[in-house]
């Protein structure tokens, strides 16, 4: 079958298997290596990725469910050479030791931020990004970038 979706501002149209996952689309595809592939069981959040403006695990939609739709990748955040707020408080805060989970927790941490009415405090990030795992830190850092980043967003 053949979609046409917009990812990160460019129209694409794509043939693709009518079990093929937006992920595999996303990254086989399209190149855009930066959606990470941990599980394959919605577990780990790596893969995640904004469709219609909101952030949902790519490993788990299949690619003809984001026909018509506008997907966001890590790829797609930065405004040129200038970084979004969130990636700046990322790096500012060393948020990632291996940065495997660094794409997927960027774009949940933006939903979480953007959907947010009133500033959010640390209990509330972490319970925000419940569904996102990192291996190698303690979210301590992560937590401090994306309530520093909230401010600049």
């Amino acid at each position: 079958m053949k979609i046409n979706i917009t990812v990160n501002g460019a129209e694409q149209a794509v043939d693709v298997a009518d079990n093929a996952l937006l992920s595999d689309v996303l990254r086989d595809a399209l190149g855009l290596t930066g959606t990470h592939i941990g599980c394959d069981t919605s577990q780990c959040g790596a893969c995640t990725v904004h469709l219609d403006g909101r952030s949902v695990k790519s490993c788990t939609i299949l690619a003809g469910q984001a026909d018509g739709g506008e997907v966001t990748t890590i790829e797609g955040i930065a405004n040129g050479e200038e970084l979004h707020p969130m990636q700046v408080a990322f790096r500012a805060n060393h948020a990632l030791q291996c940065g495997f989970c660094t794409p997927g927790m960027i774009m949940s941490a933006i939903d979480l931020v953007a959907s947010s009415d009133e500033p959010l405090n640390a209990e509330q990030v972490r319970e925000g990004l419940e569904g996102n795992i990192c291996r190698c830190t303690g979210y301590h850092n992560i937590v401090k970038a994306v309530l520093d980043a909230q401010a600049n967003m």
